[in-house]
């Protein structure tokens, strides 16, 4: 069963793993829904969902696993009758590449259901995991997103950062061949009036992919300050992107480069990081409070790390 809309209403089934979402990032998840509810789509939570389980993690040390944790997930998701949808790229890449090899392994399936039986759970694969932005493109399409917008930036230069999970690997991705070179984010983003900059090395990985981040936490940066430096040269005055842990990089990220590598950078980086659902959220009219773009508070090492005053700033004065 796919994601259905009727006269504006779609069914969703809404999943933020790895908890950067709920636990660092609790605007994104704010933003998803408030504009998804605008959209007119119901979106439901999954009782007792886990992790993933993180794609660069428990894939890269055993794959059973990994796969008996994802079909689990995917289980309660069809147990409510909708198909799981998330907001972050590694949780997509992980549901999405565990169905898909189930889908295409009967034997594997079959070893996986021995396993969830002993939790009294049933993976049957009838339900396609998407992605927010999936749901967005595909199955809403822009010229529904576009009768939504009703306001539009007027010199607003966006530096549109994709992530990898969403595109790769390519024959388990639904994008219409755009795999390479992909437009659909770049396509949402100017609807709201913005304009997507083209930058050097667009889809080069935000450097916190594949537990780098957590090894080496200046080779990431340095991943982060190329990326940095290339949005910078184009004249980005923000960031976009899909995805949690890119979201993370790109904007504590941000601190980490000015830090690690001041000697080199010239200015320290600044760009405020803008969550897509934040992004289509204003042009579409929701108060800016509640996409979660006020911080309200002065609590010490909680994000936004870099200051979105910047951003808000041209909210207030190229909206029209």
């Amino acid at each position: 069963m796919e994601i259905w809309i009727l006269f504006g209403l779609c069914k969703l089934e809404i999943k933020s793993i790895l908890d950067i979402i709920p636990n660092r990032y609790p605007m994104i998840e704010r933003s998803i829904r408030d504009v998804f509810d605008e959209l007119g789509a119901e979106i439901l939570d999954m009782p007792g969902a886990s992790c993933c389980p993180a794609p660069g993690v428990f894939r890269a040390f055993h794959i059973p696993t990994w796969l008996v944790i994802a079909a689990r997930n995917i289980s309660i998701a069809e147990e409510l009758g909708v198909s799981p949808m998330t907001g972050c790229n590694g949780c997509y890449g992980t549901l999405r590449d565990a169905w898909y090899d189930l889908e295409h392994n009967p034997e594997e399936k079959k070893h996986v259901n021995e396993l969830l039986a002993k939790v009294g759970r049933e993976y049957k694969g009838t339900f396609e995991p998407k992605h927010v932005v999936q749901a967005l493109y595909l199955d809403m399409g822009l010229d529904y997103l576009k009768d939504q917008i009703k306001y539009k930036f007027k010199d607003l230069k966006v530096a549109v950062h994709y992530g990898c999970h969403i595109v790769k690997p390519s024959d388990k991705r639904p994008w219409n061949g755009e795999y390479e070179n992909p437009e659909f984010l770049d396509e949402i983003v100017e609807l709201t009036g913005a304009k997507s900059v083209p930058y050097k090395d667009k889809f080069m990985c935000c450097g916190a992919g594949g537990a780098v981040r957590t090894a080496v936490k200046e080779v990431a940066a340095d991943f982060t300050r190329e990326k940095l430096v290339n949005m910078r040269d184009a004249g980005a005055d923000i960031i976009i992107n899909c995805c949690p842990f890119c979201h993370l990089q790109l904007d504590l990220g941000q601190v980490e480069v000015n830090n690690f590598y001041k000697d080199i950078i010239g200015e320290p980086f600044k760009i405020p990081v803008i969550y897509i659902t934040q992004l289509l959220g204003v042009a579409m009219g929701i108060d800016p409070n509640r996409l979660g773009l006020i911080k309200n508070h002065e609590l010490k090492g909680v994000s936004p790390f870099i200051p979105i005053e910047p951003f808000l700033d041209m909210v207030k004065e190229q909206l029209i």
